[in-house]
């Protein structure tokens, strides 16, 4: 046994593989099991052809691919069938007619010029034929010659008369009953049932069964329950085993009830989880009761006085405040102006009121106050702080003095005007208004400390002196009105930017006058000539004579860099003109 092995020889593997080099082959003495050896052909070989080019191809192989499968670029060559002797033809012939043609594009867009005779002839046959086939609008072209002779073409009608019959609107919509209208459908319906198969909608259909025992009426199966309350839909939903677990009690451990009533809010009931364990009454609260200050967070802030805390003061201060708003309605119902209103507290005349004035009106009222609320709506309402109610700080915060006239007009001829009301007191109504009205005072509790305020609160709720100008603040994206773009002559359609020359939210709010008329604020700074100036402003009622037109006009064009004159400019000299001639006493209007 041992010899016959040591005879045993190993194949020959001296031939290298293609893998050589790569990797290393750790049992070199072990015959390779499915390892790849180099062989002859391989197939890329006979995939790719040669570099020299593939082999020929017969001659009725390579005419079958031209035909069925052409190379890449190649065009498509039907040789018929194979040694054809029509192939040789078909090179040579040529199918369909030679055309011979009439005219070029050349002649058709650059024709030859004609003579006069020609187109004399031409324009003839035109009109010959524009004649027989066109006419004026509003008639119809010669038809004579092709009528026969004698006929009378204003009377004779082609064709059979027709009897007028239900027209359109009777045919859409008949003037019979709905009853009629069913029965007639109904007639011949049975013969389109069994010829077109054209059912009613919801008709049964008929399938023609002979059985003698089948009737169209009959149902096959089983009837489904149903209910439309859906009970049987809610049994379907809920399985047999779910339905017996809602019957049957709920097992809840001890240990787990007791520690989800400890732990889990209850309804109506103080979360305690530790009220077990102790040894106290349920109403017993623990700590020590502080009293409170008499003072709060606010009087703190603002360094109050012990006399001017207001923790605890909410209620008083709320009964003055009905006080003041029952005083202020009886004064807007029994008076006509604020003046009539202060001489009725004032029945002294002494230009004030003091705290007896103030508690014979309150009993006249009807309105019952307690002296010490008395005295605190005498502090509240005097600002100068002189014991009394003057005549700015009744109308400020005892009467609405925005609802009711001021009535100094009135007063003003009387002796006591002066005692009531001095000049600086006094505030136009509104910024364009004549009328003047007591100024508005502020009464605020609590200065802000060390008289800080914030930029927005300067911005905007002070407008005036005291407010700050955001004129030159840097401004961020795009303006709404392009002002540094001039305006285009003509604009386009889709053009939306605003260039400065439309009007602003509250000219459109608030139009003008001259907007109703149809004359906008452009027109007024469109520069204009001198006779269209005089024109304009005779025809307004302003009388000049040629020399103040010429000054006036002057004075305007210097006004402009480049001497423009406009409607506004002119009429803003005249103003100027009018207002030197009022203050120097020459106007009729001067005082």
């Amino acid at each position: 046994m041992a010899t016959a092995t040591s005879e045993m020889k190993l194949p020959d593997i001296s031939t290298q593989t293609i893998y050589a080099g790569k990797y290393k082959d750790w049992s070199p003495d072990i015959r390779p099991a499915g390892k790849l050896t180099a062989t002859g052909d391989k197939v890329e070989t006979c995939v790719r052809p040669p570099p020299d080019g593939r082999p020929p191809s017969p001659d009725v192989i390579r005419r079958f691919r031209s035909t069925v499968r052409p190379d890449a670029g190649e065009m498509r060559v039907f040789y018929g069938k194979a040694k054809d002797p029509h192939m040789i033809w078909a090179k040579q012939m040529n199918h369909g007619i030679n055309t011979q043609p009439s005219f070029f594009a050349s002649e058709l867009v650059n024709p030859r010029p004609k003579s006069l005779f020609q187109q004399r002839k031409l324009d003839r046959k035109e009109s010959h034929y524009a004649s027989h086939q066109k006419a004026p609008l509003g008639t119809s072209h010669n038809q004579d010659p092709h009528l026969p002779k004698g006929l009378d073409k204003y009377q004779f009608t082609f064709g059979l008369p027709t009897e007028l019959d239900t027209g359109a609107g009777g045919l859409i919509n008949p003037n019979k009953t709905y009853e009629e209208v069913e029965k007639e459908n109904e007639v011949g319906h049975e013969l389109y049932r069994k010829s077109h198969l054209d059912f009613n909608v919801g008709e049964q259909l008929h399938r023609s069964y002979t059985s003698p025992s089948f009737s169209s009426k009959s149902k096959f199966g089983i009837p489904t329950p149903h209910d439309n309350t859906g009970l049987h839909v809610k049994k379907t939903m809920k399985w047999l085993h779910e339905a017996e677990q809602e019957r049957a009690t709920k097992i809840v451990s001890k240990r787990v009830d007791e520690f989800r009533e400890r732990n889990q809010e209850q309804l109506g009931q103080v979360h305690d989880p530790i009220k077990d364990t102790l040894r106290v009454p349920p109403d017993h609260t623990f700590g020590i009761l502080i009293k409170p200050d008499e003072y709060g967070a606010g009087d703190l802030l603002h360094m109050r006085g012990p006399g001017q805390y207001l923790r605890g003061h909410d209620r008083q201060r709320g009964v003055i405040a009905a006080i003041r708003q029952h005083l202020k309605k009886a004064n807007y119902h029994h008076f006509h102006d604020l003046t009539s209103a202060f001489r009725h507290y004032d029945k002294d005349g002494k230009g004030k009121i003091d705290i007896n004035d103030l508690r014979e009106a309150c009993i006249q009222f009807h309105l019952p106050v307690e002296p010490e609320l008395l005295y605190q709506l005498m502090d509240y309402c005097d600002v100068d702080r002189d014991g009394k109610i003057n005549y700015l700080e009744f109308a400020n915060f005892l009467n609405w003095k925005d609802k009711m006239p001021s009535g100094i007009e009135r007063a003003a001829s009387s002796r006591q005007a002066e005692k009531v009301m001095i000049k600086e007191d006094l505030a136009p109504r509104t910024p364009q208004s004549a009328e003047s009205t007591p100024r508005r005072l502020q009464k605020q509790i609590d200065d802000a400390i060390g008289d800080h305020r914030t930029s927005a609160s300067m911005i905007n709720a002070v407008i005036g002196p005291n407010g700050i100008s955001t004129r030159d603040y840097r401004r961020y994206g795009v303006p709404t009105i392009r002002t540094d773009l001039p305006a285009p002559r003509i604009r386009r359609v889709d053009d939306r930017k605003n260039y400065g020359d439309e009007s602003d939210a509250y000219g459109l709010v608030n139009p003008s006058l001259f907007s109703q008329k149809g004359v906008y604020e452009k027109d007024f700074l469109l520069p204009r000539s001198k006779e269209e100036i005089r024109q304009i402003f005779t025809n307004v009622g302003v009388k000049m004579t040629g020399e103040t037109l010429e000054n006036f006009y002057d004075m305007a064009a210097k006004k402009h860099p480049k001497g423009y004159v406009s409607v506004e400019s002119f009429r803003s000299i005249l103003d100027e003109a009018m207002a030197s001639k009022v203050e120097i006493g020459q106007h009729a209007l001067a005082i």
